[in-house]
């Protein structure tokens, strides 16, 4: 069973969820591309996002789906957050880019709180995968 086969089997509200986020931190930091000032932070943006989904693919693969798939997530967006906090409170940023980084931000910040529950169940036993890779 691929990863997305298994996201298929989660309940409807993860679905959306996840569906949410994938816009939010996927495709919303494109249009920080706009403006001089906010380029670097998507680029920023963009391969975190692609370190930490490729790292759950390949944790995926290794393991199945287990609540430490969160744990790249937790790597990757730690520093993340902790970057564009300060890049949203930087006055040379436009308003716009500022809006932009906030709602990424706060996406970032949603998830690595169910990462970080999850990641900690699986640290202290709960290991069993709930969907095995075919």
């Amino acid at each position: 069973m691929t990863l997305q086969q298994a996201i298929a089997h989660l309940p409807l509200w993860l679905r959306i969820w996840i569906d949410v986020l994938l816009f939010g931190v996927f495709v919303l930091p494109f249009s920080l591309f706009i403006w001089r000032e906010s380029r670097i932070t998507a680029v920023a943006i963009l391969v975190a996002d692609v370190a930490a989904g490729f790292s759950v693919s390949l944790l995926y693969g290794h393991m199945g789906y287990v609540k430490l798939l969160g744990l790249p997530h937790i790597i990757f967006w730690v520093p993340l957050a902790i970057y564009l906090f300060r890049r949203v409170r930087r006055a040379d940023v436009p308003i716009w880019p500022r809006r932009i980084i906030s709602v990424v931000l706060v996406m970032i910040l949603i998830s690595l709180a169910f990462d970080c529950t999850d990641v900690v169940r699986y640290l202290l036993g709960k290991r069993t995968p709930l969907f095995m890779p075919a």
